[in-house]
């Protein structure tokens, strides 16, 4: 695939800031913004893996400038920013990819969990639009590109928090994409949709249930997913579905949600956990972040697949979501 913007990139110093960059997803991102010769300023909690990153982005020929943060913490995302401008130049773009979840039913979660999902995923996602578009538009110029998620359309069970915040990003990201088109500006805005990824959340995100957490099959490696990003950082989609996995649950949902409601009620448990018990030493990363030195993948390597189809062929895909979701509400439905 051809990035029409990517040797403008090298030659002019393109500058990305990624937030939850130390790991997973927004780890494989930072390596694909470097290999296409950008430096990068890598947002997180954790210094130590914002630290090894940062190494790694030296390594692949670019600078890079790691900030501690919150991303919750609106004050700590614009501090941020300020130290990526300060250190390697006007931000061109900005990736929120920063999440948290806990795994459990409604019922089984406190309100400080509820909170604090909610402030991670979609708040720390307004905040670093916000910090963002205070560099961007007086510039009138700029990227901001939104991780989400087919669940920001198609919600499952045992992970209504994390379901709730993609789908406020959904919304929020349309209406201000609005106000964009009416100021006319130039700083474009668009939502990559990703399906189950092998990231390093499945070890550390929260549980309240028996067995240990595991994305959804079919499971995605992280570097397919990160070269959409970097797509649409630079061909501006209003919206991007990564996996034809995404498409027949996105499509699926807009055809048949009471069927997929019955599905994902009788099976959406099940498929979410190993067959592994929840350790009673098990750590998280929910309130502070998780020891250990991870990278971009989880530990799900053997089950996941490299590469997945993204905006090529949009029509096509479409066509191909609504039939696997009507074949697949019509198989498991009424068992």
């Amino acid at each position: 695939m051809s990035y029409p913007e990517a040797e403008l990139a090298k030659s002019r110093g393109e500058v990305v800031a990624i937030t939850g960059a130390s790991a997973g997803l927004g780890r494989a991102i930072a390596h694909e913004f470097a290999r296409h010769g950008a430096s990068v300023g890598l947002i997180a909690r954790g210094q130590e893996r914002l630290d090894h990153a940062v190494s790694e982005m030296n390594e692949l020929g670019v600078k890079a400038v790691a900030v501690s943060a919150d991303v919750a913490d609106s004050g700590q995302v614009e501090r941020a920013a300020g130290e990526i401008e300060a250190a390697l130049g006007p931000i061109d773009v900005w990736v929120n990819n920063a999440m948290t979840t806990v795994f459990g039913q409604f019922t089984d979660l406190t309100p400080e969990e509820y909170r604090r999902v909610t402030e991670v995923t979609y708040l720390g996602a307004v905040w670093g639009t916000m910090a963002a578009l205070r560099h961007m538009l007086p510039r009138n110029s700029g990227s901001i590109v939104q991780v989400g998620s087919a669940l920001a359309y198609r919600s499952i069970p045992l992970q209504s928090a994390y379901c709730g915040a993609k789908h406020a990003i959904a919304g929020f990201t349309d209406s201000l994409r609005t106000e964009l088109i009416h100021r006319k500006s130039k700083v474009h805005l668009s939502m990559v949709q990703m399906p189950a990824l092998n990231t390093p959340q499945f070890f550390w995100c929260r549980s309240h249930m028996p067995r240990s957490p595991q994305p959804v099959p079919p499971i995605f490696n992280p570097e397919g997913p990160a070269q959409a990003v970097y797509w649409a950082a630079h061909h501006h989609p209003r919206e991007v579905y990564y996996g034809l996995s995404t498409r027949a649950a996105i499509t699926g949902n807009q055809v048949i949600p009471g069927l997929l409601d019955t599905y994902l009620g009788k099976t959406g448990y099940e498929a979410q956990q190993t067959d592994a018990p929840t350790a009673d030493d098990r750590v998280d990363n929910l309130f502070s972040p998780a020891p250990g030195a991870f990278g971009a993948h989880g530990q799900f390597d053997r089950r996941a697949k490299n590469r997945g189809y993204h905006p090529v062929s949009r029509a096509a895909l479409a066509t191909a979501g609504l039939v696997l979701g009507l074949a697949l509400a019509r198989r498991h439905a009424w068992r």
